[in-house]
């Protein structure tokens, strides 16, 4: 290679530091953020919005941050430029059998107590286990909830259905997440036993989720600021973890309230360990598990 070439390559390749940004603009970014995610910046987070926001700018050939502010709030093509910013903001990163404590509390207590009020319904129809995996990501945590269930319903003979909503505010993490196709680094935490039964090989580096289970989930896009619109059924176990983080303490407790109208009686949530210490329901009680948060509906009986 020629060294003007070279030159032009690397060139081509330097790194481009984020423009400056005054507290006027940050405050500007910072609240349309929240008002249309809910999702709350913090400050050691500044350095990641202005990287993002750089690096779509360059992209569409924007130096001004107000330039591009304005493009975003005006018209169709700024609603469509929104939702590509969004997934660059959003944070996808995830992984197989994330937290062993909640899944454990799952498997060890969860669906035993399930499937025993299951088995003494008459109606086939009603033996329905639904579950909501909300801020799902690119579909990791589904999957592992999928593999639970499906795995518990195999070793009891359990004639059963069940069925995963999973929700995210990024139609990008959930396009991949339909696509079921994960590198072997994600299925570390996966037991060799589950990844024979529930993954067939890709390539060298890759595994697709067999299509037994992924029938089984309905990927949705959802904003989690906008939960009382969700279009969704009762549920028996709502998994919400590392959601909850990214929120103003107003709006964890508003989300988590909307979040139990989802719930059946004796239903289960199961959130983040450390997520948050003060919110308090009248219809839900803790359970107590080693390593987790969690709570159960208290209020009537198990109903279908």
């Amino acid at each position: 290679m020629a060294a003007e070439d070279q030159h032009s390559d690397k060139t081509l390749w330097r790194y481009h530091a984020p423009a400056s940004m005054d507290r006027v603009q940050l405050a500007m970014w910072s609240e349309l953020l929240e008002k249309r995610t809910g999702i709350c910046l913090a400050e050691n987070r500044k350095s990641f919005l202005l990287t993002s926001l750089s690096t779509r700018m360059r992209e569409l050939g924007y130096d001004s941050y107000d330039a591009y502010f304005q493009y975003l709030i005006t018209g169709r093509c700024g609603a469509i430029e929104w939702e590509i910013l969004v997934d660059k903001l959003t944070v996808h990163e995830s992984r197989f059998y994330r937290d062993p404590h909640a899944l454990a509390l799952i498997q060890d207590q969860f669906l035993p107590e399930l499937s025993s009020k299951l088995g003494r319904l008459k109606n086939k129809q009603q033996k329905s286990i639904d579950i909501w995996s909300l801020g799902c990501a690119t579909g990791e945590e589904a999957y592992s909830l999928a593999m639970l269930v499906e795995d518990f319903m195999l070793n009891n003979n359990l004639d059963g259905y069940y069925s995963i909503t999973a929700t995210d505010i990024s139609s990008a993490a959930l396009s991949t997440a339909r696509k079921g196709i994960f590198h072997i680094n994600r299925l570390k935490n996966v037991p060799a036993r589950l990844i024979n039964l529930f993954f067939n090989s890709e390539d060298q580096d890759h595994y697709r989720v067999v299509e037994k289970l992924r029938r089984r989930i309905c990927f949705a896009r959802l904003n989690s600021l906008h939960l009382s619109r969700a279009r969704l059924g009762m549920m028996d176990l709502i998994y919400c973890q590392n959601v909850l983080i990214y929120f103003k303490r107003r709006y964890r407790h508003m989300m988590l309230d909307q979040i139990v109208k989802y719930l059946r009686p004796n239903g289960v949530l199961i959130l983040g360990a450390g997520e948050i210490s003060d919110w308090r329901h009248t219809e839900m009680e803790a359970v107590n598990y080693s390593g987790t948060l969690a709570f159960k509906r208290i209020q009537g009986e198990f109903q279908s």
